[in-house]
């Protein structure tokens, strides 16, 4: 079901998420999440200011589970490195759709990953899932989604 007709919270729901954090240099990482909900994914990854000769790489990884069995990259879906002299404040997507991961092989479970180099920096991240296989976009929100007007 999709269309001009239904609300954008019927298309689309928060399925994942990197709470804002000032991440030291290290990786931080979204829960597992099962790429089979909705047809379509979009997570949207956002910067503040970045420390000192900082650097952020995000990618999202596949396993069979939703523990993480058997982990991978997904090809394709890792953005161009940020970096402290021109990546501020910055925002940027990658989109995922089930297909994209090796659903033959098992892995329908999905993540972020975000890997902060050098120094602390501002980041956080949203998987928003669209166009929902079953009900609406919010049938299937996280427990920690508490409105939605």
């Amino acid at each position: 079901m999709s269309g001009p007709a239904l609300k954008p919270s019927q298309r689309a729901g928060i399925v994942g998420f990197i709470s804002p954090v000032s991440q030291a240099a290290g990786t931080v990482t979204s829960a597992w999440m099962d790429a089979t909900t909705f047809h379509n994914y979009m997570v949207i990854l956002k910067s503040g200011v970045l420390g000192a000769s900082a650097t952020v790489d995000a990618k999202l990884q596949q396993a069979t589970d939703n523990a993480g069995t058997g982990a991978k990259d997904i090809t394709g879906k890792a953005i161009a490195q940020l970096v402290k002299a021109s990546n501020d404040n910055n925002q940027l997507t990658i989109d995922l759709k089930q297909e994209d991961t090796d659903f033959n092989n098992g892995f329908k479970w999905f993540r972020v990953s975000v890997t902060v180099g050098t120094a602390a920096s501002l980041v956080d991240a949203t998987v928003l899932g669209f166009d929902p296989r079953y009900g609406f976009g919010t049938d299937n929100d996280l427990a920690t989604v508490v409105q939605n007007v």
